[in-house]
């Protein structure tokens, strides 16, 4: 059956209603709802049962089921992180390390301290809020007493943690992002995601514009007014700001009396990260069948992995080395373990919940047809030149408005995917663009969850944070639609 100009509506009416209610959670339901509303003729008794059914159905696709584990399994794992204070002792090493360069050159340091801040955040790519978090509450002090004002943490906290995030998917990231490409029938999801990285330019130049304004000293807008406010008068903040607290985002508090140690931290994370790729040969070995060597069969074998099944394997081989580590410490018991495991679970399930809400409404998008819809109403004015840049500006407008970067990745992908492909755009190409867009409106939005964490963590007013952190991410999102202008255009 066909739809027309109804297939639209569920989603752009989810849209409004997240820009109205600022309720994400509530826009997607109700955006799964009206599509479903479509489906079946208007009828809101069996409208409202298949909405129920299809959301018992996200759990029919195993890829799905296994991301939704994998996210909620994360939790776990940083709470063990934080509670072993292996955080703490990794930006212990940071400082002594700072101290040397201090020492060898006087006012060093005020640079140096926002680059590690910076690294700090990349590094942590496993979960923004985590990044986020670790960012603001432990450079805080260091920043504060340096003079550094509040917004340039909050900012460094901010455009340090997404970025990595996309750019670096072996996290709860790339497992959705490869569930989304899967419901849209993309085959080989994660090679597929893997080629799309070159393209994002938005993060790469986000994280590139964070460096630059580190190194040449120069900010500009509101945020050369906070720091010459900050270096004059050594006020951190502006005077009629409202900082927000950051202990309410402080997810479990470490344990008391062991020492902080690094390696608790680089030990649980580098066994998911490496474990990932290991996973991902395994899965993949039995389907190749022309390999000349070991290692042309291992290099095939990663793209013909399972990706969902990888993350899943790896989080899970993490979670196990790091209690079995915890335990020889004596940092835990097998009591604690199993409630730590519980309590990072339970924190996580709101980012499981969107997930589900996220395939659902994509689901719903391919019933639809909406993307189909959408490219041939396109198709005669759109060219496959314009089409990775208008996406893009599509795919920021949605997250600006929603707040939410995964929420638009499920929106935008089920729509510029068949649009790529009856418009014979590179898919790679749409795809970061869809992806890129997410980041660039999440980092304008005054209502992006992340930018939230980030104004929480480093105590900062969360309205300064969105007005000094708007210069340089339009900055970037401009130059981006200049390079996806002359990729379609000029390659």
């Amino acid at each position: 059956m066909e739809f027309g100009f109804l297939s639209v509506i569920p989603s752009i009416f989810a849209i409004i209603l997240a820009l109205r209610t600022k309720q994400v959670y509530i826009a997607l339901l109700f955006g799964i709802w009206f599509s479903w509303l479509i489906i079946e003729n208007w009828n809101p008794l069996t409208g409202t049962l298949a909405m129920i059914e299809s959301l018992v159905n996200v759990f029919q696709s195993v890829g799905n089921t296994r991301t939704i584990i994998f996210s909620a399994l994360v939790g776990a794992l940083l709470i063990f992180i934080q509670y072993s204070r292996g955080v703490e002792g990794f930006i212990n090493i940071l400082n002594k390390q700072l101290e040397k360069l201090e020492a060898k050159k006087s006012g060093y340091s005020r640079v140096m301290v926002q680059v590690l801040a910076t690294v700090t955040g990349l590094l942590l790519f496993v979960e923004t809020s985590i990044s986020s978090l670790t960012v603001g509450t432990l450079y805080r002090p260091i920043f504060d007493k340096l003079k550094i004002p509040r917004e340039k943490l909050a900012y460094i906290a901010d455009s340090s943690s997404a970025p990595s995030s996309i750019l670096i998917p072996f996290n709860a990231w790339g497992a959705f992002i490869m569930g989304l490409l899967l419901t849209q029938g993309v085959d080989k999801p994660f090679s597929v995601m893997m080629a799309s990285i070159k393209y994002n330019f938005y993060p790469l130049l986000a994280i590139v514009i964070v460096f630059i304004i580190i190194f040449i000293k120069k900010d500009f807008g509101p945020m050369k007014k906070a720091e010459k406010r900050t270096k004059e008068t050594g006020q951190l903040m502006n005077a009629n700001s409202k900082p927000m607290v950051s202990d309410e985002v402080t997810s479990f508090p470490p344990k008391e009396g062991i020492s902080a140690k690094a390696y608790n931290m680089i030990v649980p994370l580098l066994v998911m990260v490496l474990m990932m790729p290991i996973n991902l040969i395994y899965t993949g070995w039995d389907t190749v069948k022309t390999a000349t060597s070991f290692l042309n069969h291992a290099s095939l074998a990663i793209g013909q992995g399972s990706g969902s099944s990888s993350v899943l394997y790896a989080v899970i081989t993490s979670l196990l080395v790091t209690i079995t580590m915890y335990l020889i410490q004596g940092i835990m018991n097998a009591k604690e373990a199993v409630n730590l495991t519980l309590k990072g679970i339970s924190e996580l399930m709101p980012l499981a919940l969107l997930m589900l809400l996220a395939f659902a409404i994509g689901d719903a998008c391919k019933e639809l047809e909406t993307g189909i819809y959408v490219a041939n109403t396109t198709k005669e004015w759109l060219s496959p030149e314009l089409l990775p840049a208008v996406v893009f500006i599509i795919s920021s407008f949605i997250a600006f408005s929603t707040g939410t970067s995964w929420g638009t990745f499920a929106i935008m992908l089920a729509i510029s995917i068949p649009m790529s492909n009856i418009h014979g755009a590179d898919l790679t190409i749409v795809i970061a663009a869809s992806l890129g867009g997410g980041i660039f409106g999440d980092h304008c939005s005054p209502i992006s969850d992340t930018s939230i964490i980030s104004s929480m963590a480093s105590a900062s007013d969360h309205i300064d944070h969105v007005k000094t952190q708007l210069p340089y991410a339009l900055i970037g999102g401009v130059i981006t639609v200049i390079l996806y202008l002359i990729i379609g255009f000029f390659s």
